[in-house]
Order: C-alpha cells, then structure tokens, then sequence
C-alpha cells in the first residue's frame, strides 16, 4: 500500500506518515498507531519491533 494510500484509509496527513516512515519521528501517537492498525487490518506486532540501534526502513 502506498503512503498516500494509508493516508486516505487512515485519514491521516501525509506528511505525518513520511515523517513516521523516514524515521524522523520523535513521538508517536496511540490514535495514530489505532488509525494505521484498523487501516492495515492489522495487529501492533504486525507493524512493531524493537531495535536496539535506530534503523530506517526503506
């Protein structure tokens, strides 16, 4: 799925997604996660993992 895709099923601004998706976000709201998981039809696990280094993901 596309980012602007996402962005219209989970009515949330673009900007916010490339922002989460670059890596450059320093926060991240739970309404925003509940808006891509029910959007995804997905659970955090499907989505989430812990890194121990920061990492971008392309």
């Amino acid at each position: 799925m596309s980012l602007n895709d996402l962005s219209e099923k989970a009515e949330l601004k673009l900007s916010h997604l490339s922002i989460l998706k670059t890596g450059k976000a320093k926060a991240i709201r739970f309404s925003t996660l509940g808006a891509i998981w029910k959007a995804l039809n997905c659970q955090p696990a499907n989505i989430l993992a812990y890194l121990e280094e920061p990492h971008i993901i392309d």
